[in-house]
């Protein structure tokens, strides 16, 4: 029996330059039971999907449990739509004795359009650093034991 030819190689295309500058902390693909009767993705599940971006820098610093305290800020600017693929671009500007506030920026990569991002929402949330007893604690600064 003879082996069938190798599949011809695919060209490795660059990676688009990123939309931003703040880290890129979370990608993912929102599927049609995340959307709405008109085929938009519900606002609740990009609010879900901002809340998790959000934390992965506070955990850096907060090092151990935390909880959302608030949404100081969350702008709807375009649709996301199903088969979109979503980044979400994260930055601290604030670190408190026991909170740390950041903004989010998400953007869009539309299904036909890879490689052209469209900003499609912006946040800014605060978490706080809790015990084991859901008790505000410190922040631990970077370089601190």
């Amino acid at each position: 029996m003879s082996e069938l030819p190798a599949p011809p190689a695919l060209p490795i295309l660059p990676a688009p330059a990123p939309p931003c500058e703040h880290e890129l902390v979370l990608k993912v693909i929102p599927m049609p039971a995340d959307s709405n009767a008109n085929g938009d993705i519900f606002g609740g599940w990009v609010m879900a999907q901002v809340d998790l971006a959000g934390s992965v820098l506070p955990a850096r610093y907060i090092r151990g449990r935390m909880a959302t305290v608030a949404v100081n800020e969350f702008i709807f600017k375009q649709p996301v739509r199903v088969g979109d693929i979503c980044s979400f671009f994260a930055h601290v500007t604030r670190i408190g004795r026991t909170s740390v506030t950041v903004e989010v920026e998400v953007y869009s990569e539309r299904f036909a359009g890879q490689g052209q991002y469209l900003k499609v929402t912006e946040a800014r949330l605060t978490y706080v650093a809790i015990d084991a007893d859901g008790r505000p604690r410190a922040v631990v600064l970077p370089g601190a034991q």
